[in-house]
């Protein structure tokens, strides 16, 4: 009991006045007086984060954390990738070894980490979730550990409480078509939880016809959906029952990020012969596949606007590089990498298509790699509902993001911009939030520092970016 208090005296006092004042200030990023006046009047907005990989499940259990290594590595392929890079055993990072070494060795990565987003995004979780404001070193990770410890025992922090200490309105989780949702249902029943955690319709899987398993996931949504499943228009009979399944029960942002981009698009009986070779375990050409997915991105895209949903496009991505972790791990483990830039001219072909066919639903595009921004920037000018997605997982880093913005203030409409998004698996990730509105604020206060807007525009256009615009599409 004595030991415990103590601790919990230093976690309500752990600071850095050791070394001469906090590692993060209230000035944090904000290099400009116009920027900390605009940071100031956006900083306590609500956050909706309209793309996370957050787990239903644990929201609705809302089971307190042990300890913060289950909380900040139980599943964070972010913190994972950066202690492979720092050269630690995959056993303090993947394996079974215990949170507190873990914890400590990740320690270690992060001294190594200086520009890293996640020194950043890492100290500002620790000061806003723990008052812990002291740089996370070798030397003190383990007292760091019991503080932060201390205070989770203390404070009984659960998801549920870090959503909302984060002030979190309405998050969307990422779920493939065939999920029952039954954890969506369970929180929209409890009314004690105010935060609304809506479903996206994720389709990866439906499209993924080279795959090994492809024909038993197509069984499963054959079960799911109730809907005989032989041929094309069996399936898309099916994806439209799941659609409306998922609307029933909230859904409002659709998803894709296959790390493939068709050039062309496969009339219906040429799209249904693929198919069924994909049903048959047959080899499926280049050619093939690429039509296949055409056909099915503009089906997709039409029964989408039929619901109002938006679409989501995540593109240029490489995924599970590392074929002996993938193997060991399977997918998701953080050895995933920043794939070749996309087509720009199929991308404008497949989206042509698509406003010719259906007209364009809302269409949110993001990039792994930058050498497509410009490009994607220009194309949300050439159609109407198009516009360009945050800085997305490697490119959401301070001049990541600084570069979206300024593309986007270049070749679009900065005021138009959705913001920020977590992407991530960690309920501690709403810092990231606090991290974009910092950077946009210092954005935005160079230019009416220097002449090139004026001030009470800015603050306009920073809170429609950091709050009101995605509010206002998730409830359209």
């Amino acid at each position: 009991m004595i030991i415990s208090t103590i601790l919990l005296l230093k976690c309500l006092m752990y600071n850095d006045s050791e070394s001469g004042g906090q590692h993060l200030n209230n000035n944090y990023l904000l290099k400009t007086e116009e920027a900390r006046e605009i940071y100031s009047k956006i900083k306590d907005l609500p956050i909706v984060d309209y793309h996370c990989h957050l787990s239903p499940k644990e929201i609705f259990e809302d089971k307190p954390f042990d300890n913060i290594g289950e909380m900040w590595l139980g599943g964070d392929h972010y913190k994972w990738r950066l202690m492979r890079t720092a050269g630690i055993d995959e056993r303090y990072i993947t394996g079974n070894t215990d949170w507190r070494e873990k914890f400590i060795k990740y320690a270690a990565a992060l001294e190594l980490a200086a520009g890293n987003p996640l020194y950043h995004w890492s100290h500002m979780e620790l000061s806003m979730f723990f008052g812990i404001d002291k740089p996370l070193k070798s030397d003190n990770a383990a007292e760091i550990y019991d503080v932060a410890n201390a205070f989770i025992a203390k404070n009984k922090l659960s998801p549920r409480k870090l959503i909302e200490q984060s002030k979190v309105e309405t998050l969307c989780t990422t779920d493939d078509i065939i999920d029952t949702l039954e954890y969506h249902k369970k929180i929209m029943e409890d009314k004690s939880f105010k935060t609304r955690v809506l479903p996206s319709f994720r389709t990866d899987n439906l499209l993924l016809v080279r795959s090994t398993g492809y024909p038993d996931y197509i069984k499963k949504l054959a079960e799911v959906s109730g809907t005989e499943i032989t041929d094309l228009e069996g399936l898309k009979a099916a994806v439209i029952k799941r659609l409306d399944f998922f609307c029933l029960n909230g859904c409002r942002f659709t998803d894709v990020g296959i790390p493939y981009f068709p050039d062309r698009i496969a009339d219906e009986p040429s799209a249904d012969d693929t198919f069924k070779k994909a049903l048959a375990g047959a080899e499926i050409s280049d050619t093939e596949y690429s039509r296949f997915i055409g056909n099915m991105y503009l089906f997709l895209a039409a029964e989408y606007k039929k619901r109002n949903l938006v679409m989501q496009m995540h593109l240029a991505v490489y995924r599970n590089a590392n074929s002996n972790l993938f193997a060991a791990l399977g997918a998701d483990c953080g050895v995933d990498c920043v794939g070749d830039e996309i087509s720009g001219t199929a991308l404008i072909h497949m989206l042509d298509a698509i406003n010719k066919n259906s007209g364009m639903p809302q269409t949110v595009i993001y990039t792994l790699n930058s050498a497509n921004a410009e490009q994607i920037a220009s194309v949300a000018g050439a159609f109407p509902n198009v516009r360009c997605g945050a800085a997305w997982w490697f490119c959401d880093h301070k001049r990541g993001i600084r570069e979206e913005m300024e593309i986007i203030a270049e070749n679009s409409a900065l005021g138009s911009f959705l913001g920020m998004l977590t992407d991530s698996r960690s309920f501690l990730s709403y810092a990231r939030h606090d991290y974009f509105r910092r950077i946009a604020a210092d954005i935005l206060g160079e230019w009416v520092n220097g002449g090139e807007y004026d001030k009470e525009s800015a603050v306009r256009l920073a809170e429609k970016i950091s709050y009101y615009n995605i509010k206002e599409l998730t409830e359209q």
